[in-house]
């Protein structure tokens, strides 16, 4: 029988000029209490090497790479039954109130992080900031691009 599992806070950060959203903490990202923690997601691969920076490895190196980055990261899911990490395993979740966190930021692009997040923010969240589904870097994904993550990127960052 599942459990009502509870994922993070956002992170914020500084000043943050984008923000990602996913579906829900991995059970290795609950284990270390942070984002991304599965070190065989290509989140931190990928944005490590679209800012020419080195790969963080710590909790504490991320969050500085968020910080130095302005990058937002949090779930459109904030708790719900699941068994594992799958997406698919979702059930009776709650949904994160990102109206009331863009009350406080002032992001260009909100960047949903595969299928799920995508289905979930679109069917229950209403925001005036242009937002794009972009290829899950789980790496249950098969198909991921990280083309399509730069071009996303570069249009509120630039191409580095």
């Amino acid at each position: 029988m599942s459990e009502i599992k509870k994922g993070f806070e956002p992170f914020i950060g500084n000043n943050p000029e984008i923000l990602i959203l996913g579906s829900f903490p991995s059970v290795k990202s609950r284990k270390i209490e942070f984002y991304y923690g599965n070190p065989q997601n290509r989140f931190w691969k990928v944005l490590a090497e679209f800012f020419g920076q080195p790969l963080p490895q710590s909790v504490e190196e991320k969050k500085e790479f968020l910080y130095l980055n302005k990058i937002a990261l949090w779930d459109v899911v904030t708790e719900c039954e699941i068994v594992g990490s799958s997406d698919s395993a979702i059930k009776n979740f709650k949904v994160a109130d990102i109206q009331k966190l863009l009350q406080k930021i002032d992001v260009k692009l909100i960047i949903l992080n595969g299928g799920k997040a995508y289905e979930i923010f679109t069917r229950h969240c209403r925001v005036g900031v242009p937002y794009i589904q972009l290829p899950s870097t789980s790496p249950a994904n098969t198909h991921f691009a990280k083309e399509k993550w730069f071009d996303a990127l570069s249009t509120v960052f630039g191409r580095n």
